[in-house]
């Protein structure tokens, strides 16, 4: 079988979880012997895409156009109007089976015809969400809209989503879309050394309005108050804003907030040395940092949201998502008992093994034969 593989993912990501989702999948699908995969990409920066094995191995045919250029594409829409360009060459050919979307841009409709397709629908957060979002989140809405229906075949990345698909598109066939779970990706070896607080609660990646940073700062205040020597730690998303900047001095606590970016390779360092990890979200397709956490040995807080109960399973503790004084008690609690975080540690490295990118990539290869089965028909 041959996969035509989207390349607009890689053309916009440096970093990402979807980026990383399709990296991860391909990667293991590159092993079989029985598989091509053809990804017209005309340049990329993207950190997953150029650290993995895809552009070294051959078992597979993975076809890149002036992939190592030695010139730099100066703007990821000049790089997304290049591989489009080169899409449409390898469209032009008709040689391959099935093609797989990475985002919700459906450019490619009228390239690829009456070949069938088979979309991941990551979370539906723009749906649920609208006014957390600065950019037009209708555009997004209504891309993803027509994909979802054109779709041969959707995999969803958890049981949540696909309710939620469901919910908002009440006339999809259930029996079209499929729940595969992401893999953990961190792996003890990767750490990478890092200067962090001696004594640390750990928040990862952006801060964005649903994400609920502010509410656990707010939750989280008497609790630093009590204990001087205790940091929230802000790893990624970014330097903090002004107007952050300006809601922690007001909450008085400008030396126990900090932020700090890390190196890929850093990232399990972060877990690994925290107290405990806290994700106030209120909603996420899947929530890697969920896995990433439990793969290191992280105890976890979170909120009883979504897919949350669905990936930590019992190896996390829950708090109402709409309740400071749950989350702080949670929070205490937690904090005094280092029994109690060790026996969620334990809890956790059980959990995240019934995550693997092997079976997942398995599950969405039979996905993608089943839509090529489908056109058949």
């Amino acid at each position: 079988m041959k996969i035509l593989l989207d390349p607009q993912i890689f053309s916009q990501q440096t970093y990402g979880g979807i980026s990383r989702y399709y990296t991860e999948i391909f990667s293991e699908l590159e092993k079989k012997d029985d598989l091509e995969v053809v990804l017209p990409i005309y340049y990329t920066d993207n950190f997953y895409l150029k650290t993995s094995n895809l552009l070294s191995k051959n078992k597979i045919l993975v076809s890149f156009y002036n992939l190592l250029s030695f010139f730099k594409i100066s703007t990821k829409t000049l790089r997304k109007k290049k591989s489009e360009k080169s899409l449409k060459q390898v469209c032009r050919n008709n040689n391959y089976d099935v093609f797989i979307p990475t985002y919700y841009n459906p450019y490619f409709l009228d390239l690829i015809g009456e070949k069938p397709f088979v979309l991941t629908v990551y979370d539906m957060i723009h749906e649920l969400f609208p006014q957390y979002f600065s950019d037009d989140p209708y555009r997004v809405i209504e891309n993803k809209k027509k994909l979802i229906y054109k779709a041969t075949r959707i995999i969803a990345v958890s049981h949540n989503t696909k309710k939620d698909i469901l919910k908002i598109f009440p006339n999809i066939d259930a029996n079209k879309i499929h729940v595969i779970h992401h893999g953990s990706s961190i792996k003890i070896k990767e750490y990478g050394k890092v200067n962090l607080p001696k004594n640390y609660v750990l928040y990862v990646g952006s801060r964005a309005d649903y994400k609920n940073f502010r509410f656990l700062v707010s939750a989280i205040k008497p609790i630093l108050k009590e204990n001087p020597d205790l940091v929230l730690l802000a790893a990624g998303g970014g330097e903090f804003k002004d107007d952050e900047i300006n809601y922690i001095e007001d909450k008085g606590l400008s030396q126990q907030i900090k932020q700090k970016n890390f190196e890929e390779d850093q990232l399990g360092h972060f877990y690994k040395n925290a107290k405990f990890f806290v994700f106030p979200s209120q909603y996420e397709g899947f929530g890697i940092p969920v896995l990433e956490s439990m793969a290191c040995g992280c105890p976890i807080i979170l909120s009883n949201n979504a897919s949350f109960p669905e990936v930590a399973g019992d190896a996390g503790i829950y708090f109402d998502s709409t309740s400071e004084e749950d989350l702080r008690s949670q929070i205490r609690m937690l904090l005094d008992d280092d029994n109690l975080r060790t026996l969620f540690s334990e809890k956790g490295l059980e959990q995240v093994k019934k995550f693997d990118w092997k079976v997942a990539a398995e599950q969405c290869l039979e996905v993608y034969r089943q839509a090529v089965e489908d056109k058949r028909k």
